[in-house]
């Protein structure tokens, strides 16, 4: 639990029971694709000792910039199974630290060894195609060319679910992704 009683749940629903902090990304469908990485980079923050925002979206060969916005020292230390684990303290004021991630992997924890209640997710595709739900559960991909797909939706308390869909050319799909259950943290 945060010093000041502050509580992160691990689910977080709207009222229309839409999951938010959920990825939604392409699993399988572009392998004959290649997307340069975005030139901007993503920010992950740590502010009232908590990670912000909880879950990120970033792509291989993006630029990560972590920042420490708070008074104390925090300690970043995300776990990945296919890319390079680091570790790395990071006192307040300092340089915001720069990473990148050369394999797409979804998802990374990340964790303060500092403050254990500290924790964020970050997923990294070599596509553009992922986004994380919005406090009202919506996602959308843009400009995805016609084929068949296999589309995943993680979370933190719900794990992964898939579905199979084809886009047609000049066609738009509304696709609804539901967890069959979550477990509570």
């Amino acid at each position: 639990m945060h010093p000041r009683g502050l509580r992160r749940e691990a689910v977080t629903a709207a009222r229309n029971g839409a999951l938010s902090g959920a990825v939604v990304y392409l699993k399988r469908g572009l392998e004959n694709w290649r997307f340069p990485p975005p030139t901007e980079a993503v920010l992950l923050e740590q502010k009232g000792c908590l990670f912000v925002p909880r879950v990120l979206a970033l792509r291989t060969g993006q630029t990560l910039l972590v920042r420490n916005s708070d008074p104390v020292s925090h300690n970043i230390h995300p776990t990945p199974r296919l890319n390079r684990d680091w570790n790395q303290q990071q006192p307040p004021g300092a340089p915001d630290l720069e990473r990148r991630f050369r394999f797409a992997e979804v998802v990374i924890p990340v964790k303060c060894n500092v403050h254990s209640w500290m924790r964020s997710y970050l997923a990294v595709t070599d596509h553009p195609f992922v986004a994380v739900t919005g406090t009202d559960g919506k996602y959308a991909f843009r400009g995805l060319p016609p084929g068949a797909y296999t589309i995943a939706v993680w979370h933190e308390g719900a794990g992964e679910v898939e579905r199979e869909v084809t886009l047609a050319p000049s066609a738009e799909v509304q696709l609804d992704l539901r967890v069959r259950s979550a477990r509570s943290h």
